[in-house]
């Protein structure tokens, strides 16, 4: 494990407190390890765009975790986080809510192999990593309305990723999508895309990450019946014709 003393990450703590979060040594520990990977698997390939120690805490480790700001994560059991790139949402969620069973999906290979050593090298348990499109694994029943919840980062029209991200999602659970921007047309349109895959939006959790400008729009769509198996559509389609 890593030297905690190496790291000024006090303003981490005070940012979390006032999300409710207190980390103890081991993961604290746990997030230092995981930022000095991000950094050094970061000079040969391109996992994120930051690489300062304070601006990862907030814009990537304290951002992800805002997502209590929409719910009770110790609630749910069972998340799958959907283009999860460096491990956003996901791996931050899972270190501080060890007890979740958390899945990873992204679909480049090179990726899926650092999200694995961040695993192993952080003794994380009930994490299971896949290489693929969500078109694709969302038809395989062995995910197919699994989950509790779904969760997402990725950069996408709000359409595109709910036919993404709504199939994984049982009955009587919840895709939360986190936004950073304020939309209406966007809306309009995936609130079309809700309904078609048998969602609704229940609530909009909007704030601004602590100490920052960093807006953050949090959308909460429930699960009200099974999605039809006709969705989703093969691998492309919903990029190229959203839901309308």
């Amino acid at each position: 494990m890593v030297e905690l003393k190496k790291y000024d990450f006090h303003f981490f703590e005070k940012d979390l407190e006032e999300l409710n979060i207190i980390l103890d040594e081991r993961k604290l520990c746990q997030f230092m390890s995981y930022y000095e990977l991000l950094v050094e698997w970061n000079q040969v390939m391109n996992l994120t765009a930051i690489t300062d120690f304070h601006e990862i805490c907030k814009k990537h480790f304290v951002d992800s975790l805002s997502l209590v700001k929409a719910c009770e994560v110790s609630s749910f059991s069972s998340v799958i986080d959907i283009g999860t790139g460096a491990g956003f949402p996901g791996i931050p969620l899972k270190i501080v809510f060890p007890d979740l069973k958390i899945t990873l999906l992204d679909s480049l290979q090179k990726r899926v192999h650092f999200l694995q050593t961040i695993v192993e090298t952080l003794s994380l348990e009930k994490v299971e990593v896949i290489h693929g499109r969500a078109e694709d694994f969302a038809k395989d029943q062995k995910y197919r309305e699994q989950f509790d919840l779904s969760v997402s980062r990725a950069v996408a029209n709000l359409s595109t990723l709910s036919e993404y991200c709504i199939p994984f999602v049982k009955p009587g659970g919840y895709f939360i999508s986190y936004k950073s921007e304020k939309f209406v047309e966007e809306m309009d349109h995936a609130q079309k895309a809700f309904s078609v895959l048998g969602g609704r939006l229940e609530r909009q959790v909007e704030f601004t990450i602590p100490d920052s400008n960093l807006y953050r729009n949090l959308l909460v769509i429930y699960k009200e019946k099974e999605t039809p198996a006709a969705y989703p559509r093969r691998a492309g389609i919903p990029s190229k014709k959203p839901i309308h």
